[in-house]
């Protein structure tokens, strides 16, 4: 079965893009599937929690320092007559069906060569494998390890590699946040990504002769995330409420209406009429709180760690394995969804 590769995109940053695809990646890993995460950030904040105390190493390591998205991709970018390749891609400690191809802090050098292999008409023939590098890398990465699914974590902007990696996914998920700029970031969405989607249906027949063609997928929303908020009596502190409400309301409405008017959207009407979400709001995530840290020190999500690992006692552990088994139940619904309909 062809792996499924969901992209995490929003281009305004301070969404806890990355966190999420982390936890998404390791919670259907949980679930014995076959998981790639693909950073494709240069600020490789994916990796690093990955990697944890491996990271510098990893970049150092005359062995593995080559493996990652940039260096496994170079060939196609510097014209060079050798194929792209699969890498050896790095697997988490703690849970053996997750991998990930590292990000590079240098990904966006590419940017401006990608940039008019997308503008060029094709006119330029040395850039036509440009385009369809990323998704060979990710296709062949999934075939020597027999992935399920991928999830790309985005950086925040609206560059031609994140078009690139877009334009590979068969479906997206947005993560936002609860503050003035996000339905103003949604707005520019709702324009750019029919537009990323429209250029690449159009562009597959000038790019069918190319060494790593443009791939056949639909990039179909999925849902939204609504994180990075505190709580107050276990819902959302009051001054979030009414932009959490906002946000909701656009993305059924506005949001919605154009992806679908450019089949860009998944239908939701079974999992609304199992009771397993409402709408396309997948979730509202609040911080993480003290969780975070340990999480962090142990190098896995906030809802694997154990009682030993969150290094607490009496009130204080009843209070973080209550948080901990909360944030569970919210990834558990997330994977659930993408499991029903991707």
């Amino acid at each position: 079965m062809k792996a499924k590769i969901i992209a995490m995109f929003n281009h305004k940053g301070g969404v806890s893009k990355t966190t999420t695809t982390y936890n998404i990646g390791w919670m259907l890993a949980n679930m014995d599937k076959k998981v790639l995460l693909v950073d494709g950030d240069p600020q490789c904040n994916l990796t690093g929690l990955l990697l944890g105390d491996d990271f510098d190493d990893y970049f150092e390591n005359d062995l593995t320092k080559k493996m990652n998205i940039k260096d496994a991709v170079s060939v196609a970018f510097k014209g060079k007559p050798s194929p792209i390749k699969a890498i050896d891609c790095y697997f988490a400690k703690e849970n053996k069906n997750l991998c990930i191809i590292p990000g590079h802090m240098d990904l966006s050098e590419y940017d401006p060569a990608l940039s008019l292999a997308l503008n060029s008409n094709n006119a330029i023939s040395t850039l036509q494998n440009l385009p369809g590098a990323f998704y060979e890398l990710i296709k062949l990465c999934c075939e020597k390890y027999d992935i399920d699914y991928v999830f790309i974590d985005m950086n925040p902007g609206l560059s031609a590699i994140n078009q690139t990696l877009f334009m590979s996914s068969d479906a997206f998920i947005i993560p936002t946040n609860p503050d003035p700029f996000s339905i103003m970031a949604l707005k520019t969405l709702k324009t750019i990504l029919p537009r990323w989607k429209n250029w690449s249906v159009q562009s597959k027949k000038m790019f069918e002769d190319a060494s790593y063609p443009l791939p056949e997928v639909e990039m179909k929303f999925i849902g939204e995330i609504v994180q990075r908020f505190n709580l107050r009596n276990q819902k959302a502190a009051r001054p979030y409420q009414s932009k959490i409400k906002e946000i909701v309301d656009y993305i059924e409405t506005e949001l919605s209406t154009e992806f679908k008017k450019h089949d860009m959207i998944f239908d939701i009407s079974d999992l609304v009429s199992k009771d397993i979400i409402k709408d396309h709001c997948l979730a509202e995530i609040s911080e993480f709180g003290a969780l975070l840290q340990r999480a962090n020190e142990n190098a896995v999500p906030v809802f694997a760690l154990t009682d030993a690992q969150m290094n607490a006692t009496g009130t204080v552990l009843e209070q973080m394995t209550y948080s901990r088994e909360r944030f569970k139940k919210i990834f558990e619904v997330i994977a659930q969804v993408v499991l029903e309909i991707v």
